[in-house]
């Protein structure tokens, strides 16, 4: 059989720092029942931490070899995924062709949408308990997704990224739910082994995940890495929002 034609690695990387991340984190820890942000989430902009990791991001691409450097970005249209691709660029100084796709987006909420757990427990108290019956991969709040109706989504815009880019390094500016879930679909986990990592972590803030092409599969040869926002002294910062937001 013929081999796939796919790139030989991709580079995911979450977004910065948005105003989003951190006022969720704010109604966490004051015990809110909604979050306090004005702009949909499709227009959240980064925080100042967030564009300085994007920053840090584009450094540590410059200081790549030229072998080992991205040759095309793929991205969520969010605002918050275009600013850190494009800092990350003008700082790396490359210019390459960044492809938007919708269906790389955040995953949507619905009814539930910019409230906490204990909005949702407070509000919508039956939809509460349908989460806990159905768990995190298949609980659909009404109006938004299921983490299965993401990777969906996930499954068909490799479907279009793998036979174009094939042979190149990509780089994919995404969420941390869509880091999870490429991860998901690539490497071919299970519903428990998903569940698993998510429980152990969460994806930080213009961290680096890779997977390499070998042996006709994919490799995970790194997974939420911010080694390089610590050499240049960028903020880390690990918001995990909402109880299901992602971000």
């Amino acid at each position: 059989m013929t081999p796939l034609a796919v790139p030989t690695c991709l580079v995911l990387v979450r977004h910065g720092e948005s105003v989003g991340n951190i006022a969720a984190t704010r109604a966490e820890r004051e015990r809110a029942l909604r979050v306090d942000v004005a702009t949909r989430d499709a227009d959240t902009p980064l925080s100042e931490r967030g564009r300085e990791q994007a920053r840090a991001l584009g450094t540590w691409l410059a200081d790549l070899p030229a072998d080992e450097r991205p040759e095309v970005v793929w991205c969520s249209p969010y605002v918050r995924a275009r600013q850190t691709a494009e800092l990350a660029m003008e700082v790396a100084g490359l210019d390459l062709p960044v492809r938007l796709d919708e269906r790389l987006r955040d995953r949507e909420l619905g009814v539930l949408d910019r409230l906490t757990w204990r909005g949702v427990q407070e509000l919508h108290p039956l939809e509460a308990e349908r989460r806990h019956h159905l768990g995190k991969m298949y609980h659909r709040p009404p109006g938004g997704e299921s983490w299965a109706d993401v990777a969906l989504r996930v499954r068909s815009a490799l479907g279009d990224l793998q036979p174009r880019d094939a042979g190149r390094r990509v780089l994919v500016v995404v969420h941390d739910a869509v880091v999870m879930l490429l991860r998901y679909v690539l490497e071919e986990l299970t519903e428990d082994e998903l569940m698993t990592i998510i429980r152990e972590r969460s994806v930080r803030n213009a961290s680096l995940t890779r997977l390499d092409r070998a042996d006709d599969a994919w490799l995970l040869t790194a997974f939420d890495e911010v080694e390089h926002l610590a050499e240049l002294d960028a903020p880390i910062t690990e918001h995990e929002g909402t109880a299901d937001t992602g971000g």
